[in-house]
């Protein structure tokens, strides 16, 4: 429905955006001791407004997992501060600082989500 696509607008998309950041960040941190891997991230602000000039995120690699509506987002190696001797550029405090960061705005555009729904319930109510 129209009602529900600019009721949530650019916020859905971030909202999935955001899960799939927090995804590849948690491949980061399972991956710590793997050797020669490394550490990737996406980078929201690109993707995003990528997504407001096409209106819609693309896959980049067929192994990109797809959610309704959406698709894999660009991923881009991160800039270590230390590689490990084994060539593995994930610094765990690092990843899991990103993680809690990304995990509280992900909680921050589903509340303002949850808000535009509760506007639209009164709406339709006619309250």
């Amino acid at each position: 429905m129209k009602i529900f696509d600019t009721a949530f607008g650019l916020h859905e998309k971030a909202l999935n955006l955001r899960a799939q950041r927090m995804e590849v960040i948690s491949q980061n941190i399972a991956n710590a001791d793997t050797p020669g891997f490394k550490a990737r991230d996406v980078d929201f602000k690109n993707v995003l407004n990528n997504v407001q000039q096409s209106g819609s995120l693309r896959a980049t690699h067929a192994g990109h997992v797809r959610h309704a509506g959406s698709a894999g987002a660009d991923l881009v190696y991160t800039v270590p501060f230390s590689t490990a001797v084994d060539g593995n550029t994930v610094d765990i405090s690092v990843e899991h600082a990103k993680y809690g960061k990304a995990a509280a705005e992900y909680q921050a555009t589903l509340r303002f989500i949850e808000g535009n729904i509760a506007g639209v319930r009164k709406a339709l109510r006619g309250e």
